[in-house]
C-alpha cells in the first residue's frame, strides 16, 4: 500500500518520490545506482525520526487519524486467534462501528471489543466513521456481561472521534447507553484492559475504555472534545484547532503525567501505519504484561483496585476563603 503523507510530512514525501524514481531507473536500465538509493533511504529514515521526535499535539492528532493506521480488526487478526464475531444488542440493531467477539490471546480465552472506522468510502459509511449509536454501546455492554458470565478478560480497543450526535441516536438514548456502560464497567467482575489505538474522543471513547489498565499508543489522542470542536466553541473557528490541541492535554505523554493512563505503547518510527509487524509485537508485549497482573487476582481485590483507581482521577487544592 502506498503511504499517505500528512501535511507536515511533505519533505519526507519529496524524498520518497526521488527514491521511487531512482528505483524505477535502476529497474529499467543496467545502471547500478543502489548506493545512491541506499544513501537517500537512510536520509529518509533519519528525517522521519527527526520529525516524529518533535511532533506538536496538533500533529499527533493528525497521526492518530491517519487513514492507514491499524484499526481494531487489524489488531484482532495480528494478535488474537479463534476470533468469532458476535452481533447485535438484542434490542434494536447491529451497530457495525463497534465490533466484538470471543477470541484467544496467547491461548487464553477472552472477549475483544473495539471501534472500527473503515478503510474505503463504502466501509466508512457502513461503520459510520467509527462513531457509534446507542445500539453499538449496548452491544459492547452485552459482550462485557457475556465475558463476565464465562469469567474471561475483556480487551477493548478505542478509536473514535466520539459518539454519533445524530437525532436518531438521541432518540434512542445515547447518553443513557454510555452511562450504563460506565456503570457496567465499574462493577464488572473480570479484568478490563483498554487501549487507545487512535482517537479517544469524549464519552464515545470512555464507554469502552474504563479499564483496570488503560494503555495508549504513542501517537494516539484521548480528550473530552476534538481540537476542532474545542476551537469552534472557544474561538468560533475550527482554524484555531492547533492552539486548542496545545491546551487539551490530549497526548499520551501529558495524560501519563496526569495519571489518567497507565502505560504508553511505543510505535515504530514514523507511526504505527508504517510498520504493522513491529506495532503488533509492541502491542502483544504490552497486553501480555498487563494481563499477567490479574491472572491470580481474586474478584474482591480486582473491584477494590478498580474503585481506588477511578477515585484517584482528578486533583483539587483546598484554599482558605477568608485569606
Amino acid at each position: 500500500m502506498k503511504t499517505t503523507f500528512l501535511d507536515f510530512e511533505q519533505s519526507i514525501a519529496e524524498l520518497e518520490a526521488k527514491i521511487d524514481e531512482l528505483r524505477f531507473v535502476q529497474d529499467e536500465s543496467s545502471v547500478d545506482i543502489s548506493d545512491e538509493i541506499k544513501t537517500l533511504s537512510e536520509k529518509s529514515q533519519q528525517l522521519i525520526k527527526d520529525i516524529y521526535a518533535a511532533l506538536t499535539p496538533w500533529q499527533v492528532s493528525q497521526v492518530a487519524r491517519h487513514p492507514q493506521r491499524p484499526y481494531t480488526l487489524d489488531y484482532v487478526s495480528g494478535l488474537f486467534t479463534d476470533f468469532h464475531e458476535l452481533h447485535g444488542d438484542r434490542t434494536f440493531a447491529d451497530d457495525q462501528s463497534i465490533i466484538g467477539g470471543l477470541a484467544r490471546f496467547n491461548g487464553t480465552a477472552c472477549m475483544v471489543i473495539g471501534h472500527q472506522k473503515g478503510r474505503d468510502t463504502k466501509e466508512r459509511a457502513l461503520r459510520n466513521f467509527g462513531m457509534s449509536r446507542p445500539e453499538g454501546y449496548r452491544k459492547a455492554m452485552r459482550l462485557m456481561r457475556l465475558a463476565e458470565k464465562f469469567q474471561i478478560p475483556v480487551f477493548t480497543f478505542v478509536d473514535t472521534p466520539g459518539a454519533f450526535p445524530g437525532i436518531d441516536a438521541e432518540e434512542r438514548n445515547q447518553s443513557e447507553a454510555i452511562g450504563h456502560n460506565l456503570y457496567t464497567q465499574a462493577e464488572l467482575t473480570v479484568p478490563i484492559i483498554a487501549t487507545i489505538i487512535g482517537e479517544g474522543g469524549s464519552g464515545g471513547a470512555l464507554a469502552i475504555a474504563m479499564g483496570d489498565v488503560v494503555l495508549m499508543l504513542q501517537n494516539s489522542t484521548y480528550s473530552v472534545i476534538s481540537p476542532e470542536g474545542c476551537a469552534s466553541i472557544l474561538w468560533k473557528t475550527a482554524a484555531k484547532a492547533p492552539e486548542a490541541a496545545e491546551q487539551l492535554a490530549l497526548t499520551a505523554q501529558r495524560l501519563k503525567g496526569l495519571g489518567l493512563i497507565d502505560k504508553i505503547v511505543s510505535e515504530p518510527t514514523g507511526g504505527a501505519h508504517r510498520d504493522y509487524a513491529s506495532m503488533m509485537d509492541n502491542m502483544r508485549k504490552a497486553l501480555t504484561e498487563s494481563l499477567k497482573v490479574f491472572q491470580s487476582m481474586d474478584v474482591d481485590t480486582l473491584l477494590e483496585r478498580r474503585h481506588e483507581r477511578l477515585m484517584s482521577y482528578g486533583k483539587f487544592k483546598e484554599t482558605n476563603p477568608k485569606a
